[in-house]
């Protein structure tokens, strides 16, 4: 068998790329929009006293773009997953397999199994907003489900589980592609196959989105449309690895046009959809690899932004709280309801859920997932 050339180049030791405050800004961002949709979703804004001078545009833009903030971070993953492969190895048709699964294991799992176990016993002691009640689905089911990679397809067939639970539709779509990632480059090796796999599958998210449109469900949470905008970010990996433009401005003007993307999706989506339908969705994957692009061509800073660091440390923390933060949500709620439920002032409720998000999602980084990954990296790579 001939090795393509790339498969011969040297392993890279460095043990991860260094952190890009653009990068954490953006997964602050999507983070931020999860937590606030579904806050939303119970403590309206629109009845809210923001309405007097916030358009209607931009208080649906606040929290009705959850669905939108997972497909963000589903480009992220690709773009990470694959620059950091290509940092450590020094080419996709490089990669070692069994390390790659090594440090996705050390750092998925200690979290997510200790979540299903703890939703698993609130199930079984009856806890209000946890308990699995639909005659279609069962505690088992959903825990095969959740570590069997498929708990979006499960909702697709049997509807919505309990909030807690719902989350881990997208971990379903980035581990199935945790999965294969390895086999594809190992199986395409060069580039003038993979890229034009990943091509046809990137393009593809409106096509098949729209094929799914009598389960709204279904729609939402599908794989094929996940993989499609992970796809994306590992395509944008492979071009920020190839090449880097030379103009100066270059890396600006990507930045200029990935928010304007961004915001035409995720603020005035109303009006896209009716014009580009699902198409709005490959405006709002391709922003944010323009995005990604011109945070990694730009040049060195020495110094990022104070005022916007709060909303790094939440994208710092983003694995964390996605997991953690419906156990904000449902207290938060609550007492929202408790006190009246008025909706004039639910805006109030609000800043409390998304500090409380991420203290929580600080407390399992500090004392269980980032410990827990280095002792599991340890005792993996020993075997």
């Amino acid at each position: 068998m001939t090795v393509d050339s790339e498969s011969r180049q040297p392993e890279v030791k460095a043990e991860a790329l260094p952190r890009d405050p653009g990068i954490d800004l953006l997964r602050g961002l999507s983070i931020l929009l999860v937590v606030m949709h579904h806050v939303g979703l119970r403590i309206p804004l629109k009845a809210g006293v923001l309405a007097a001078f916030l358009p209607r545009w931009c208080l649906d833009a606040l929290i009705y773009n959850g669905s939108e903030a997972v497909f963000i971070f589903f480009v992220i993953s690709g773009f990470l997953i694959a620059s950091h492969s290509l940092a450590r190895w020094g080419s996709l048709a490089a990669l070692d397999v069994r390390a790659f699964y090594t440090r996705r294991a050390a750092r998925i799992l200690p979290p997510l199994l200790i979540l299903v176990g703890l939703l698993s016993l609130l199930h079984l002691l009856g806890a209000k907003d946890y308990v699995i009640s639909r005659p279609t689905q069962s505690l088992p089911r959903a825990i095969l489900a959740a570590l069997g990679l498929h708990l979006n397809w499960y909702e697709g067939l049997t509807g919505y589980l309990p909030g807690n639970w719902d989350v881990l539709w997208s971990l379903s779509i980035e581990e199935l592609f945790y999965l294969g990632f390895p086999l594809l480059c190992l199986g395409l090796r060069r580039r003038r196959f993979l890229v034009p796999v990943l091509l046809l599958l990137a393009l593809s998210l409106p096509l098949t989105r729209a094929a799914l449109a009598g389960n709204p469900i279904w729609q939402e949470k599908a794989t094929l449309p996940g993989m499609a905008a992970i796809a994306t970010g590992v395509l944008g990996a492979l071009l920020a690895a190839a090449w880097r433009p030379r103009q100066a401005w270059a890396p600006g003007l990507l930045r200029g046009l990935g928010w304007a993307g961004l915001v035409a999706v995720l603020c005035f989506e109303s009006w896209l959809w009716p014009r580009l339908g699902n198409g709005s969705l490959l405006l709002l994957t391709g922003g944010t690899l323009l995005l990604l692009l011109g945070f990694h061509w730009r040049p060195p800073v020495q110094r990022a932004g104070a005022a916007l660091g709060w909303v790094r440390s939440f994208g710092r923390l983003s694995y964390e709280v996605y997991l953690t933060h419906m156990f904000v949500v449902w207290p938060v709620v609550g007492g929202y309801k408790a006190f009246g439920g008025g909706p004039r002032w639910g805006i109030l409720w609000y800043l409390p859920a998304l500090a409380a998000s991420w203290a929580l999602g600080w407390l399992v980084s500090r004392y269980l997932s980032t410990p827990c990954e280095r002792w599991l990296r340890q005792r993996l790579q020993r075997v």
